[in-house]
């Protein structure tokens, strides 16, 4: 279940929000005159959803590849880069 917190929270109770965050990783929605405004997270927690996020991106992008045609055998790969290596 989400953490809903009015905007004055962020003043009055910042530590008590900014601990939430730390130890539950998840993000606290912050309302601004009853309607979601924000959402307040750790840095650590934002940089696994950024990480994640890129993750899905190279997926992705590695799945269209291969559809498209536009992969070569592992092995291939491998021969060019110790053949790079032993120039």
């Amino acid at each position: 279940m989400p953490t809903i917190r009015p905007s004055a929270d962020l003043r009055n109770s910042y530590n008590e929000i900014s601990e939430f965050c730390h130890k539950y990783t998840e993000p606290v929605f912050i309302t601004k005159n009853g309607q979601g405004d924000l959402a307040v997270m750790s840095i650590e927690t934002y940089e696994l959803l950024v990480g994640k996020n890129e993750l899905h991106r190279l997926l992705d992008e590695g799945l269209a590849s291969e559809k498209s045609g536009k992969v070569r055998p592992m092995s291939e790969v491998f021969s060019r880069i110790k053949a790079t290596l032993s120039n």
